[in-house]
């Protein structure tokens, strides 16, 4: 099994059919699809409101057991609780967020993360640089994610290992192991990295020494409106190569691919990673 970890809706056709389609074609069973834009982020104008964008998200997930709607929430709108409710009740599955102008710890957005994982729901969060045409990208380096760790019960994502500060991503996971008993980190490694990366990247994840076979979830940014198959299938195929060239088990593979997404969005109990403190050194 296989399962796209990222995917947005953007504008153009609606045609839900093609996308399951264009899915199957890379051999893809499923994926995280994410609501559209909210008006107040990286200048949306003309943004549908929170219920248009739900019920679009719908559109494209409902009925399908492994498509998982998540909604694109400004967790600093004055209307963000309001918003947490109305899509936890729609039956969203989790919740995506980019910090576009406010620090992870800016505390409007603390209370919107804590309402989130009080409902038991999980966060994608954009990480790394940010190519909005903005002065951005400082919000979104992943030390600055530290500040989750104080909110308890939650279960959030880093996007594109938070390139190009994937050593600080890296980093940032072995302490949330380490020190965070009651929040728990995933990466997602979908590009983000360049090709000529790549390799460096998955490498530093799988050699680093922590516990990161259960927590770490391929993704292609791909769209729901015209989902490019080619593309998604040479990323798993270059993804696979290196897993192999690693000598990662068939285990961890199946993990990467789509079992920690399923834990992430909640409908797998497979094991979490294992919380312990790196001896000196590591």
């Amino acid at each position: 099994m296989i399962l796209d970890g990222h995917v947005h809706i953007r504008g153009g056709k609606e045609d839900r059919a093609e996308f399951l389609g264009r899915l199957a074609s890379a051999g893809i069973d499923g994926a995280l699809v994410i609501a559209g834009v909210p008006p107040t982020v990286c200048n949306a104008d003309g943004a549908d409101t929170a219920a248009e964008r739900l019920d679009k998200l719908f559109f494209w997930t409902d009925g399908h057991p492994d498509l998982y709607p998540f909604f694109w929430i400004d967790p600093i709108q004055d209307s963000a609780l309001e918003q947490v409710g109305m899509a936890v009740e729609r039956g969203a599955m989790g919740f995506k967020i980019m910090c576009a102008r406010f620090y992870p710890r800016d505390e409007r957005a603390m209370r919107t993360v804590q309402a989130i994982a009080h409902a038991g729901k999980p966060i994608l969060f954009h990480s790394g640089i940010l190519w909005d045409g903005m002065d951005s990208t400082r919000f979104n380096r992943p030390g600055e994610f530290e500040a989750l760790a104080a909110i308890s019960g939650l279960r959030f994502c880093l996007a594109h290992v938070s390139w190009p500060w994937y050593d600080e991503c890296i980093g940032v996971f072995g302490k949330f192991l380490a020190t965070a008993q009651n929040a728990e980190m995933f990466i997602d490694v979908t590009p983000g990295t360049p090709r000529i990366y790549r390799e460096e990247v998955l490498r530093k994840l799988f050699t680093v020494g922590y516990d990161v076979e259960h927590s770490i979830i391929f993704g292609t940014d791909g769209q729901t409106n015209d989902y490019n198959a080619s593309w998604a299938r040479e990323w798993i195929d270059r993804d696979t190569q290196i897993y192999s060239e690693l000598a990662l088990g068939d285990e961890t593979v199946d993990n990467v691919f789509a079992e920690n997404l399923r834990r992430f969005v909640g409908v797998s109990e497979a094991p979490a990673a294992e919380k312990r403190r790196p001896k000196v050194g590591e």
